[in-house]
């Protein structure tokens, strides 16, 4: 592809409403319990909430405060057919619906950047955001990463809100003045600070972070929801601004662990020095085949370091001595010469059913990645459970942990063996779907996907199996595919298994029960 056409193709990309995911059929968030003692939960980043302490609240009696009832009285009496469409799709939740935002951010982003004239590759500059090629390179390490801020900034923010939530006890606007409405369901909890205002003063913060070249789209989504939650007859204009407030106050705690977790040095290039050459020259040391890449001209391989990426779940040390999994078939064995014939034998023999897998999974190029597949399955299956929006971050942090732990755990093996793929070593098989441009050992579909499903069979017991199911389905699609050894496959899903097993056990004593 041409660049000119291809900056074409991503200019409309971020136009296209194909990329806007907003399901208007979910039901209003109405929980069967209100969690109201949440502020006692355990945090991530084991935020003390007296430090984030927000103003004095106005006094409801105040002529201050009376001009603030008056205001949402005004924005009722106002309302039109399109404000009435933006309070449901709001009162879904606003956990659900800014996950749904960030999945909608990574596909637009998750396009890799076109070579130079001269075959180098240039890199996304989060400086220079808006310049070609655009920031960020959306790539699965990247979007792992992404989810897990969002969910964990999200989670602590609510925690932090349910402890001044009970200190302040100011009831709802519908409740201090009978002029207003109730417009969406009351979860059973105090007004003051807004928990929406709370998501969406901590999720905007972040994301601006993560996605600097669409600042006015997020705060168009912040605006957008601001208005709804004033109009729904809940809250008053300083139970937002408290929230917000508080919002952006905890995030900043998780901008500066995100600023300082090494991400930023995972492209693996110092003083214009590409230093992956080391993977390499190891690999060959041990009279290894190497990993190269297929493309034309060869692109750098992605995110090389991003295995060194600061986890949430356990320390580097757990990481290397009981996460990274032993060393793939040598390439000069019999049990590799085995596995390449099985996948050459997929990649000649596609059934329906094998396709319809390998499609379903793919994941590619212009998606929200196999990390957002895993985080959307999540979001539907939490919907109908009853959780109040509290519990609904704590599952999404837990999930969303696991997956940006999967993808260091993942990234460590990859670059720690530097393994080929099937298609390098046999130019005969051929892929049925995109070629990924990293070492194969291990796979990440399946390490994101044996992490999802141990975290999910946990939080959703009753569909333990299903998970479990689709776990391996999704890992198996890379063997279909041609893309993937069995072995890289099999011990990928062994290794997110296991690294999902620390956010359940996380989850067991962060005090909300299950």
């Amino acid at each position: 592809m041409k660049r000119s056409a291809y900056i074409l193709f991503i200019v409309l990309m971020s136009c296209s409403k194909d990329v806007v995911e907003r399901n208007l059929l979910f039901p209003m968030l109405e929980p069967t319990r209100s969690d109201s003692s949440a502020g006692g939960w355990r945090t991530i980043l084991n935020i003390n909430p007296d430090a984030q302490a927000p103003a004095v609240p106005a006094d409801p009696t105040s002529p201050d405060f009376r001009r603030e009832l008056d205001e949402v009285v005004a924005a009722q009496a106002g309302m039109k057919s399109e404000d009435n469409e933006n309070l449901r799709y709001w009162a879904a939740g606003g956990v659900l619906r800014w996950n749904e935002i960030m999945r909608e951010l990574v596909a637009k982003y998750n396009l890799p950047p076109l070579h130079n004239p001269d075959g180098t590759y240039p890199i996304p500059s989060a400086a220079n955001p808006l310049a070609y090629p655009y920031f960020p390179f959306a790539n699965p390490p990247y979007a792992a990463r992404a989810y897990a801020y969002l969910s964990t900034a999200q989670y602590d923010a609510l925690v932090v809100a349910h402890f001044w939530k009970s200190r302040w006890r100011r009831p709802n606007a519908y409740q201090l003045d009978t002029r207003i409405r109730r417009l969406v369901p009351d979860q059973g909890l105090r007004a003051y600070p807004s928990a929406d205002a709370v998501i969406y003063g901590v999720s905007a913060a972040v994301m601006k972070l993560l996605f600097p070249g669409d600042v006015s789209y997020i705060d168009e989504r912040v605006a957008a929801h601001r208005k709804a939650r004033l109009q729904s007859g809940l809250e008053t204009a300083s139970d937002l601004a408290a929230g917000e407030a508080m919002g952006n106050r905890i995030a900043q705690l998780f901008i500066q662990r995100a600023r300082t977790d090494n991400a930023g040095a995972a492209v693996g290039i110092t003083n214009g020095v590409n230093r992956w050459k080391e993977f390499e020259e190891a690999c060959i040391a041990i009279n290894e085949t190497p990993w190269m890449s297929q493309e034309t001209p060869k692109r750098p391989p992605m995110l090389p370091y991003f295995g060194r990426v600061k986890p949430f779940l356990f320390d580097s040390l757990t990481m290397v001595t009981s996460i990274r999994p032993g060393p793939p078939p040598s390439t000069r064995s019999a049990e590799f010469k085995k596995e390449l014939e099985e996948v050459k034998f997929y990649s000649q023999n596609p059934t329906r059913e094998r396709m319809r897998i390998v499609h379903y999974w793919a994941d590619g190029v212009g998606t929200y990645t196999p990390p957002g597949h895993w985080n959307a399955l999540a979001a539907e299956a939490f919907v109908g459970l009853g959780w109040s929006e509290v519990r609904w971050a704590r599952a999404m942090a837990l999930v969303n942990m696991s997956l940006m732990d999967a993808a260091i755990a993942c990234w460590d093996a990859k670059y720690t063996y530097y393994n080929p793929r099937p298609s390098q070593v046999d130019p005969e098989i051929k892929t049925l779907t995109g070629l990924p441009n990293f070492p194969g050992y291990i796979s990440g579909h399946s390490t994101f996907s044996g992490a999802a499903a141990e975290v999910l069979g946990y939080l959703v017991p009753s569909s333990k199996g299903k998970f479990q199911a689709k776990a391996e389905e999704a890992s198996l699609s890379r063997l279909y595919g041609a893309i993937h050894f069995k072995s890289d496959c099999t011990v990928g899903l062994a290794v997110g298994k296991k690294g999902g097993e620390y956010a359940v056990r996380r989850a067991t004593v962060d005090g909300a029960g299950q």
